[in-house]
């Protein structure tokens, strides 16, 4: 008898997303802290759950089977060779910027913006191509990359910022970085890890602006 074919869904982990085989979930998931992950018997289940909460799911057990959640991370988890990056929006839209550090020290290592009328997810997402093309060039194609935010790691498996701002003449700036970041996308294999940083366990990221 056929194993019936089930798809996982990974909230948090490297890079979220929905995954077609329990292999390349498991990669997703293995050595994450806190990560968050569960199995649905159809497509259509998985990709109603990704938009959704994890907490909503967990304790679901019709059609689907829930790992159990794992202990809060604690700070040593943290990789300290690594890039933290973040953004920064006032307003939605908004004067946006974004930039990256050292996680371990908070040196920057770059910084964009502001730009009008922006978004932070559009930030969040521009941030982390900015962080895997200098690495690319740097030569450290394996060195993680940690963001706070789930939605800007879903559009970078997607290959694609899935914003609805709509174009105009003052954000023009913004879209054409958008554009550039998807052609490298497009054209470039995403081989750093990104992995969510887990504000409610660690504090803010280390490239956090410090507006809150």
């Amino acid at each position: 008898m056929a194993t019936k074919k089930k798809y996982y869904v990974v909230w948090e982990g490297h890079t979220p997303g929905i995954y077609d085989t329990w292999d390349a979930a498991k990669r997703q998931v293995d050595g994450y802290a806190q990560a968050k992950y569960k199995s649905f018997e159809s497509r259509s289940e998985a990709e109603k759950a990704l938009k959704g909460n994890y907490w909503s799911y967990v304790n679901k057990t019709a059609g689907a089977s829930a790992p159990s959640s794992k202990p809060a991370a604690s700070r040593a988890s943290i990789i300290r060779e690594s890039v933290s990056v973040d953004a920064a929006c006032s307003g939605n839209p908004g004067p946006m910027e974004y930039r990256g550090v050292v996680t371990a020290t908070g040196q920057e290592l770059f910084r964009m913006g502001p730009f009008p009328d922006g978004t932070n997810n559009i930030g969040e997402f521009l941030a982390i191509v900015h962080a895997l093309a200098m690495l690319q060039k740097q030569g450290k194609p394996n060195l993680p990359i940690y963001s706070d935010s789930r939605n800007a790691q879903i559009w970078i498996k997607a290959k694609k910022c899935r914003t609805k701002l709509e174009r105009t003449g003052r954000n023009e700036p913004i879209f054409d970085l958008i554009d550039r970041a998807e052609k490298w996308l497009a054209v470039n294999k995403v081989t750093n890890p990104i992995i969510k940083w887990e504000t409610d366990a660690w504090g803010e990221i280390p490239a956090d602006f410090g507006r809150k």
